[in-house]
């Protein structure tokens, strides 16, 4: 390891209970009580995860969890910068076509001349979403069974754009808390192995060890050490064996009632352990909570400023681009500490 300081492994229980069916619609101001979840899910196992954990109904406007994100939990947020300190958790942009991705394009169109005014302008064009470039998924990004978030019909998405839940209903931005968990750290590596699943028994382990617990309206940040991985390892083919969070976490994100998750790669763990599910936890989390995701973040160098600070909770801006009907957005995600 280099700069990543070695932990000792935290022994894990057995996770027992079985999936309790609940209503899809729950009120505002009750967060279901959910039972645990075994690891070895089926997809009816996993159907029944999304019916207990939906927000379906539990608000009127299109933000979504979003909504968790109240001004008294903003100024909260914003208490945390004490020292000043930003870091980005973009990965710089990749102009070449790896990682199953398309590249990003960038085009000189005008340049400049050595006599009066004169100016260099460009254009840029990418298609964000897989697993290259940092971005944010909005609600509208992900379906289920032919449904949205909400319950809305896949049809709302036409050749014209998302006629609801899309990018533009975060036009004023996420501004929240963020609580970084870093399971490589957690387990004493640079980066998790192959497809490791983390489960919710890590995620507990690294709130003892970080001293934090997540909370209402928090965005949650999943480090996995993917660009470690990937600088040590090289390219890989991300859906047949990355780390990421099994489907029986969901339970665990909707009791803590979180607002906002994002990773390193695309969040689940590929392949996902749920024959017949692609990306559970992608489902889960957009179409039944509502929270937007953020894919592709570049964790390396907030994990090491958050361990020389001690720190794992910091104050996470994100601003997107406003596109009426857009999918999502390409971000520079920033943390102040």
């Amino acid at each position: 390891m280099s700069s990543h300081v070695k932990a000792p492994i935290v022994g894990f229980g057995v996770c027992l209970g079985v999936v309790l069916l609940l209503s899809s619609c729950v009120s505002a101001d009750r967060v279901p009580a959910l039972p645990a979840v075994k690891k070895d899910l089926d997809l009816a196992d996993t159907e029944a995860i999304f019916e207990s954990i939906s927000n379906w109904g539990r608000w009127d406007n299109e933000l979504g969890a979003v909504n968790l994100i109240t001004s008294e939990k903003r100024r909260a947020a914003a208490r945390l910068v004490t020292r000043g300190i930003t870091v980005s958790m973009a990965r710089e942009v990749i102009k070449e076509a790896v990682d199953s991705s398309k590249p990003f394009r960038h085009r000189m169109t005008v340049l400049g001349s050595p006599e009066g005014f004169a100016s260099a302008n460009d254009e840029y064009s990418v298609d964000y979403h897989g697993f290259t470039q940092t971005h944010v998924d909005a609600l509208c990004h992900i379906f289920y069974q032919g449904k949205m978030f909400g319950g809305h019909p896949y049809t709302e998405v036409t050749e014209d754009g998302a006629g609801r839940f899309d990018i533009a209903a975060l036009s004023s931005g996420l501004f929240t808390r963020g609580v970084l968990m870093d399971i490589p750290r957690l387990l004493g590596k640079d980066y998790l192995d192959g497809s490791r699943a983390i489960y919710p028994e890590d995620l507990d382990a690294w709130e003892r060890r970080a001293a934090v617990t997540v909370g209402s309206g928090d965005a949650i940040i999943i480090r996995t050490g993917r660009w470690a991985r990937r600088a040590a390892e090289g390219a890989w083919e991300p859906m047949e064996g990355s780390a990421g969070l099994h489907a029986s976490c969901l339970p665990w994100l909707r009791r803590r009632d979180v607002a906002v998750v994002g990773s390193d790669l695309a969040l689940d763990v590929m392949p996902s352990r749920v024959e017949g599910l692609v990306l559970p936890v992608h489902a889960g989390v957009i179409v039944y909570m509502g929270c937007p995701i953020l894919d592709n973040l570049d964790l390396e160098a907030i994990s090491d400023q958050a361990a020389e600070l001690g720190r794992w909770e910091f104050l996470l801006t994100v601003a997107p681009l406003v596109v009426e009907g857009g999918t999502g957005s390409p971000i520079n995600p920033l943390a102040a500490f």
